[in-house]
């Protein structure tokens, strides 16, 4: 029995994780339960899940879930404090960070420096802060197992080639749902069409990124980091049909790839259940239906943010932070109707060439570089000049 945090409870990933739990309750068991500010959907789960304990991280949301799970045996706590305190519970063997964005870094940093395996969900954590995590975990000998489909495949054609070099990886991509259009086409779209993804069901916030290829640069940054890879090792192919996940080239020429359906819960149960594989009844893949499997390169001269991905890692330091910072703060603005989809690069990249780049960071000047960033993208989206 594997016992279970997850960070992000309420959110996509972690309602799927929760899934995945209930249709293995041999194997797993949800020990914590954490939300940001769904206070009524943390207490549904909690009254449904039983976990020890449950944590909100507003502390708004404290007192409303306090008193409807009075009486029951589980704990309740709230404040980010609360979150990373818990996350050091003896009893957890794992803990799936399924946050989405910046707000992830402090509870896996909490959680590694417990010792705690860590099943990834939240790529920012990495993109933020890659080398302090990464030197974190080889300290304690934790695991950092990937979530996400792509770095998952990666992950999985990795097993058994121990001491083969890689030559380069490739991920892979929908292109979304713009894909094909130009500059012109883009600069009017809506927030309903941006949140129409072609494959995939995710959160409001991943779908924008995944539309404006912000998603793959951030995978790009997460994927050098797990994988300890060059920027130059690793490319991107828009692969519309979203069945082969990724692939990795050997330094012989030989290439594997991950194939599946476009389903959220198979990485999810393989991080879960690392390092061995769980039998499920999830539909499998008939190559009958699928004529052809095609792969395209990224337009890059239209979707800006792949490029400015691959700057802030070539750069390195904290740009990677400036970078994630302005994304988070422009994506919301975009979903707010405040922005067009085209002028989010636009703010991305003056925040990443007007914020003081900081070579060698520490934590605390990861977390100064994220406030100062946020603080820049906000003046600029109240600029005349940038607005619509």
């Amino acid at each position: 029995m594997k016992r279970i945090a997850i960070l992000g409870a309420t959110g996509s990933v972690g309602q799927q994780a929760l899934e995945v739990i209930e249709e293995n309750p041999d194997r797993f068991r949800a020990t914590l339960l954490t939300a940001r500010k769904n206070a009524a959907k943390l207490i549904d789960l909690a009254r449904k899940f039983r976990p020890d304990a449950v944590v909100i991280a507003d502390p708004k949301g404290y007192a409303e879930v306090k008193e409807a799970l009075k009486g029951s045996p589980v704990r309740v706590s709230g404040g980010e404090s609360a979150l990373c305190e818990a996350v050091a519970d003896p009893e957890i063997d794992l803990v799936l960070t399924a946050l989405v964005g910046y707000c992830g870094l402090r509870p896996t940093m909490a959680a590694i420096k417990a010792g705690k395996d860590i099943a990834l969900a939240n790529k920012e954590t990495l993109v933020v802060a890659g080398d302090l995590i990464t030197r974190e975990a080889r300290k304690r000998n934790v695991a950092l197992i990937p979530v996400d489909s792509e770095h998952s495949a990666i992950f999985q054609c990795l097993v058994g080639e121990e001491g083969n070099l890689l030559e380069k990886i490739y991920l892979t991509a929908s292109g979304g749902p713009f894909r094909g259009k130009k500059e012109k086409e883009l600069a009017t779209v809506t927030r309903e069409q941006a949140l129409k993804h072609p494959n995939w069901s995710m959160g409001a916030k991943i779908t924008i990124d995944s539309a404006s290829l912000m998603n793959k640069g951030l995978e790009v940054i997460e994927a050098r980091w797990l994988f300890d890879l060059e920027p130059r090792q690793i490319d991107v192919l828009v692969h519309p049909q979203s069945i082969i996940h990724s692939i990795v080239q050997f330094e012989d020429g030989s290439m594997k790839a991950q194939m599946g359906l476009p389903d959220m819960k198979l990485p999810i149960q393989y991080a879960l259940a690392w390092p061995h594989r769980v039998k499920n009844r999830f539909p499998r893949l008939d190559f009958s239906d699928f004529s052809e499997l095609s792969f395209e390169k990224p337009d890059r001269d239209t979707f800006r943010n792949l490029d400015l991905a691959y700057t802030a890692l070539e750069k390195a330091g904290n740009m990677p932070c400036i970078l994630n910072a302005a994304n988070e703060v422009v994506v919301q603005a975009f979903l707010d109707g405040k922005i067009g989809f085209m002028q989010m690069p636009d703010i991305i990249s003056a925040c990443m060439q007007k914020i003081a780049f900081l070579p060698q960071p520490s934590y605390e000047d990861y977390v100064s570089t994220d406030e100062e960033t946020r603080r820049l993208a906000v003046s600029l989206l109240a600029d005349s000049n940038v607005l619509q």
